[in-house]
């Protein structure tokens, strides 16, 4: 099944310490998405050292192909268990999921991950096996919609302890808030917040220890395709319009010479919406079936800086096409571009402004920004 997982982390660090003595690392194999939430012994900046250590070496050889085993076989080497207390240096969970949504999981004396389907837990069937040593648990599994991971240190499990609950809020009582909580539109991000918002209050604001949540979902993915500019031979303008209406998502349209050789394969008129009209930005237009279409190179250009700010819920709430294209955008997970490389010798004249000129560096500018904040972009040219 085709899936889109998204992450999310917060951490609380023990009272008095400057440095949290876990640490999350997310890395990427491929279309493959690696978390490893590790727990250094004791607290402060040896334990933040140890599980640093524990969490880059165990993500980087999971990035570059390595197997559990020999992951495994290299933390025991590196981080023996301590003679004195009789504990490991640093427990951690590793989670992998593959871009078709198979899941691999395995924990070394951290809190049982929690795994969850709409507002119910999931009982997961693990195997224990012992590799150099120590005891692991492991599990695979596919996810689909809706499913949802948390994974803690345990910090969240000892938070009241003496205080609000004799035995701290326990792996009962969190199961039972994280169905009750979770919701599809949260994104993972603001659910681990919240839920060490809620650890942090339960400790009465100073932890008795670090606290760690990594908070994996799953949902459909968000694709958008971006049809920009007529194809350079006219005789593939049908071939190009089938092939974006057949693509799946959202459909978008820049330009108005685009626009128009939509509206003609498709037989449907295209009309002008003026209430979308802005200082900055031309109208959008109306092609029945298409979800946005737009005027071309200033419209790209004022999404471009709008998607270069600090995006949030308040960014794009003006209705111009710029706002909408680039709200489209934000969301997107996937999205795709059909670039038309007809050249429009119009534009070459004197007194046309740089910015039509340039069009071509401003699409490129776009796919290389959402690029950067992790969206997976593809391009076609015709």
């Amino acid at each position: 099944m085709d899936i889109c997982v998204e992450i999310g982390t917060a951490q609380l660090n023990k009272k008095g310490e400057e440095l949290c003595g876990d640490s999350i690392e997310i890395t990427s194999s491929g279309n493959d998405r690696i978390v490893v939430v590790a727990d250094g012994l004791g607290s402060g900046v040896k334990a933040n050292i140890l599980s640093r250590l524990t969490a880059k070496m165990a993500g980087t050889m999971l990035q570059m192909g390595g197997a559990i085993d020999d992951v495994m076989e290299t933390l025991a080497q590196t981080l023996p268990i301590c003679k004195v207390r009789k504990l490991a240096y640093s427990t951690f969970t590793v989670l992998r999921v593959t871009g078709e949504g198979y899941a691999h999981l395995i924990e070394y004396e951290n809190p049982p991950c929690f795994i969850g389907n709409k507002n119910r837990l999931v009982d997961l069937e693990k195997t224990e096996r012992i590799l150099d040593g120590k005891a692991i648990r492991e599990s695979n599994f596919a996810l689909g919609d809706y499913d949802w991971l948390v994974i803690i240190t345990d910090g969240v499990l000892h938070a009241g302890v003496g205080k609000v609950w004799n035995m701290g809020w326990g792996w009962d009582r969190v199961g039972q808030y994280l169905a009750q909580t979770y919701s599809p539109p949260q994104k993972a991000a603001d659910w681990a917040g919240e839920i060490a918002r809620l650890c942090n209050n339960i400790y009465g604001g100073q932890p008795g220890d670090d606290a760690s949540i990594a908070v994996i979902k799953t949902r459909r993915p968000n694709n958008v395709v971006v049809m920009i500019g007529p194809p350079r031979d006219k005789t593939d303008d049908a071939m190009v319009v089938d092939k974006f209406m057949r693509a799946g998502g959202i459909k978008v349209v820049c330009g108005g010479t685009t626009g128009n050789i939509v509206g003609r394969v498709l037989g449907r008129e295209v009309r002008v919406d003026l209430s979308s009209r802005s200082q900055r930005v031309p109208p959008i237009g109306i092609i029945p079936g298409i979800d946005l279409v737009t005027e071309g190179a200033v419209t790209l250009v004022d999404a471009l800086d709008k998607l270069k700010g600090s995006p949030g819920p308040e960014s794009f709430k003006d209705k111009d096409g710029a706002s909408r294209l680039a709200s489209l955008l934000h969301n997107a997970d996937r999205v795709h571009f059909m670039v038309g490389t007809a050249a429009n010798q119009g534009l070459y004249g004197e007194g046309v402004p740089n910015i039509y000129i340039y069009k071509e560096y401003i699409i490129r500018d776009l796919i290389r920004l959402l690029r950067d904040v992790g969206k997976n972009v593809t391009v076609e040219y015709f």
